[in-house]
């Protein structure tokens, strides 16, 4: 049976790597700042950048009361178990002010048989993980070809893992283990052009909350295209630590990252 709930804690583990392949996390600048839309009356700017990381995980994981499990895992592994991902991060500005926002969600499942089919048949593990980040920032540098924010903001985490068992004694049986937590973040992000079409860009952010730890870097390099589309391709690794009652999430994500950016 400890064989059988190690290859779940796999599952889990898969699953809330997912929440960043993803996590996003978490800023618009990496996809958007090359933004130099057409101005609204009010003089406010939008971006909406739909994107896509590649990342793996490497870190430790614990549900259930179960003890911990380590996991190394690669991008191809996570994506045999994930069904539904989406991201999408999102900026609106006027002059030096800004908000910004980021929004993961992603739903992986596996199945898995038990030792003798006493107990149960199989066990069915199914994760969904939602990651929110809502922000503001302050322009503290800005000249022709470059600007510097400074940013803060608050990022929710939410997982929910369900357990089902078929079969044997335990058919018909479910278990969920979930967890939420919220963490305030900051940092900088920034943007520099080498020409009117080609920047480079990127961010880092650390903080804490219901994680002990909580931070997020990256670096990319990005072409416009008109002043409506943009593209970046570049590297994010994002760090978290949490742990509570049981549930542990202990847990570095990185890999590249490929969004594109629509201004408006």
């Amino acid at each position: 049976m400890m064989g059988l709930y190690a290859r779940i804690g796999l599952a889990t583990c898969l699953t809330l790597s997912s929440a960043v392949i993803v996590n996003a996390a978490d800023i618009t600048p990496l996809l958007a700042p090359a933004a130099q839309p057409q101005e609204t009356e009010s003089g406010w700017q939008f971006t909406v950048a739909p994107y896509f990381w590649i990342a793996g995980l490497t870190g430790d994981t614990a549900q259930f009361g179960l003890p911990d499990v380590h996991i190394d895992s690669s991008f191809s592994d996570i994506l045999d178990n994930l069904d539904f991902a989406f991201m999408a991060m999102g900026e609106a500005r006027n002059g030096p002010y800004s908000i910004f926002g980021d929004v993961i969600y992603s739903k992986l499942s596996a199945d898995g048989s038990t030792p003798g089919g006493i107990l149960a048949d199989s066990v069915e593990v199914e994760s969904q993980t939602f990651v929110g980040l809502l922000g503001v920032g302050y322009a503290i540098y800005e000249d022709q070809s470059s600007h510097l924010d400074f940013v803060g903001g608050l990022k929710v985490w939410s997982v929910d893992t369900t357990l089902s068992f078929s079969g044997g004694l335990l058919g018909g049986i479910s278990r969920d283990d979930s967890a939420t937590w919220v963490d305030a973040v900051a940092g900088l992000r920034g943007a520099y052009y080498f020409t009117p079409e080609i920047y480079l860009t990127g961010w880092g952010l650390v903080g804490a909350g219901g994680a002990d730890l909580d931070w997020d870097a990256a670096l990319g390099l990005g072409y416009k295209f008109t002043d409506t589309i943009s593209a970046v391709a570049g590297y994010r690794a994002l760090g978290v630590d949490y742990s509570n009652d049981g549930f542990k999430f202990d847990a570095v994500q990185h890999g590249p990252i490929l969004g594109v950016a629509i201004h408006f």
